[in-house]
């Protein structure tokens, strides 16, 4: 058990613990004696000030301790500790966990785990497709080594029952049979023009199932065929997000005149989002290009503050019922001067 009393001739080699602090420290950084603390029986531990500008707060913890009966104390261990109000670093966080929104550059690339909760296998994550276009069935080629271990495919079921039935011929001369009718029919003509080989049978008897035309191929057409989809906890911690970047709660939409839900620069997202979101496209606007809450606003709403029209002057009146006579010569006695009187300097009539 533990003593509480540090041992008594243990605790008065501080000098032999001193000198062993200082010969692992530098020269003049070994401080005044703190404490000496009891570790076990006949076991004590003396703590110095660390004098070391990076290190503030530290301690020299240098244990020493003595036999049973002894009365030499010898040194155990010199070790610089960290004191309780020491400068520490911050505790260790992993890249995953440090990493916030706009760290990453160009060039940069953000691996996803495997079990990410924002995503969920998608449409043609596992699935592939065999002789009867089933989802998780893999075409196996006739006559492979996993053939035998995958046990019979539903064309080789179908081709057990035909040739069960009675007169039933055998399965390559009704193989060979269609491909001459299928030579002689409107396919030859279609192979001709897309030189295209014809090969009998479904496509559960070809060597390599056709990629176009399969449920995959169709999915990868309609944009189905991701591996990975956002996920419904993905989907909802996007949206609390956006929510809480551009939503009803923000200064910004507390002192809007209106939503964006009637706003015309609103583009609606897709799916179930659009009941909820939407891309800001006004160029004036603090949301420009963002996911935004319908119930967002700002003072850049289309039916905010409508621009009134300048005035336009009124058309002229042309009153078109009266005619005025209007001479073609002025008349001589309209002048300010009569004839008889002599000319004005000026010379105006």
């Amino acid at each position: 058990m533990r003593s509480r009393t540090p041992d008594r001739l243990c605790a008065e080699a501080v000098e032999l613990a001193r000198e062993a602090a200082e010969e692992a420290a530098l020269p003049g950084m070994v401080g005044e004696h703190v404490d000496a603390v009891a570790d076990g029986d006949r076991v004590v531990t003396h703590l110095f000030e660390c004098k070391e500008p990076g290190y503030r707060g530290w301690r020299w913890a240098v244990t020493v301790a003595r036999a049973s009966r002894a009365k030499v104390v010898t040194l155990d261990e010199s070790v610089l500790l960290p004191g309780p109000d020491a400068l520490l670093a911050p505790e260790w966080v992993p890249w995953s966990e440090r990493l916030r929104p706009g760290d990453m550059g160009p060039g940069d690339l953000l691996p996803t785990e495997a079990d990410d909760l924002r995503l969920e296998p998608g449409f043609a994550a596992d699935e592939s497709f065999g002789d009867n276009g089933g989802v998780g069935v893999s075409p196996v080629a006739p006559g492979s080594p996993d053939a035998a271990a995958t046990g019979p495919t539903a064309a080789d079921l179908a081709d057990a029952a035909r040739a069960a039935r009675p007169g039933a011929r055998d399965a390559d001369t009704t193989r060979a049979d269609e491909a001459a009718e299928a030579a002689r029919g409107p396919l030859a003509e279609l192979a001709e023009a897309e030189d295209a080989d014809v090969i009998a049978g479904t496509p559960a008897h070809q060597a390599t199932a056709p990629a176009r035309g399969s449920i995959a191929a169709v999915a990868e057409e309609l944009g189905m065929g991701r591996h990975r989809v956002l996920s419904r906890y993905g989907l909802h911690t996007a949206a609390d997000r956006w929510e809480e970047a551009y939503g009803a709660k923000t200064p910004m939409a507390q002192a809007a005149p209106a939503a964006c839900m009637s706003c015309g620069f609103l583009v609606p997202l897709a799916g179930s989002l659009r009941q909820a979101f939407g891309v800001c496209a006004n160029e004036f606007s603090p949301a420009d290009g963002r996911v935004v809450s319908l119930a967002y606003g700002c003072g850049g709403h289309s039916e905010a503050a409508v621009m009134p029209k300048p005035p336009r002057p009124a058309p002229p009146v042309i009153d078109e019922t009266v005619v005025e006579p209007m001479p073609l010569r002025p008349d001589r006695t309209s002048g300010s001067v009569s004839e008889g009187e002599p000319a004005e300097e000026l010379g105006h009539s």
